[in-house]
């Protein structure tokens, strides 16, 4: 099974449309995938994909219910299914107040001498769910900052997918990843994996070919280089559907620069899908 989340350093740069992008590239080859949007953002993946959801309602049940122990019914029922035939587990506003939920559990079993991880309830959750046997893929859009949700996205999945804004804004990232990767490690005591390194909004202007290859000597895996596709991104989130549906759907003419791009997220896509021994059944064109 495949499992990651995406991880951005700088400030959350394409996190959810890379998520969202590459959940619908992995379905449209025939694998079952689960996404988990952990965000508490209202700009998410529950947005991205606009299934009919109220993430305010009080009295539904919820992720976050089952990560303190309170569902209100089976973990499966909370899957919507999106584009595609994701299984897509939407955001809740209670996810804003996870670290005081957590910190609840977590005194109340102390008080009765057990032991209490507030950062492997997502792991936890999944595995009682039997999600393994069930998807081929997993993805956690989690919260872009570090703390109990991005914690949780972590010792869930333990890889990471790292989004990489390709400017100078960005240059300092490169030098802060390894930093990033060991600090999520000594933070949640397991190891993680960096599948990959993605630069988006690549102009190959001659600073951006400096930063591409500093990135390329630092050792990560970078399987492809995105360029600027600001409109096509833009008309995904308004249409709410990924990049292909887009294109598909709501583009009159084909551009090939476009297309391009949906191949190498197809390209980004299967080269995951090989890091975790996963056959692609079948492409669709």
């Amino acid at each position: 099974m495949l499992t990651y989340t995406p991880v951005s350093e700088a400030g959350g740069v394409g996190k959810t449309t890379t998520a969202a992008t590459l959940a619908a590239s992995h379905a449209r080859a025939g694998h079952d995938v689960l996404a988990i949007d952990m965000d508490t953002q209202n700009g998410s993946l529950t947005y991205f994909f606009g299934p009919d959801y109220d993430r305010g309602d009080p009295t539904v049940d919820n992720l976050v219910r089952h990560l303190v122990g309170r569902p209100k019914g089976d973990f499966h029922d909370l899957a919507l299914e999106v584009e595609g035939g994701i299984d897509l587990i939407p955001s809740h506003n209670m996810l804003e107040d996870l670290h005081e939920f957590l910190l609840n559990e977590k005194d109340q079993a102390e008080n009765f001498g057990e032991s209490y991880s507030m950062y492997h309830q997502l792991h936890r959750v999944l595995r009682e769910a039997n999600v393994r046997d069930e998807y081929d893929v997993v993805i956690v859009d989690s919260a872009g900052k570090a703390g109990p949700i991005l914690y949780n996205a972590l010792v869930a999945v333990r890889n990471v997918v790292i989004p990489f804004e390709a400017t100078a804004k960005g240059q300092e990232s490169i030098e802060g990843l390894d930093d990033l990767v060991d600090g999520l490690e000594q933070s949640i005591d397991v190891d993680v994996g960096v599948l990959a390194i993605v630069p988006i909004g690549y102009r190959d202007t001659r600073d951006q070919r400096e930063i591409l290859g500093n990135l390329r000597e630092s050792g990560f895996p970078v399987p492809v280089v995105v360029g600027e596709r600001g409109s096509l991104m833009e008309g995904s989130w308004k249409q709410q559907c990924s990049p292909y549906a887009y294109v598909e759907d709501h583009r009159e003419r084909k551009r090939d620069y476009e297309l391009e791009t949906l191949d190498q997220f197809d390209e980004l896509a299967r080269h995951l899908e090989r890091e975790a021994g996963l056959d692609t059944p079948e492409v669709v064109a």
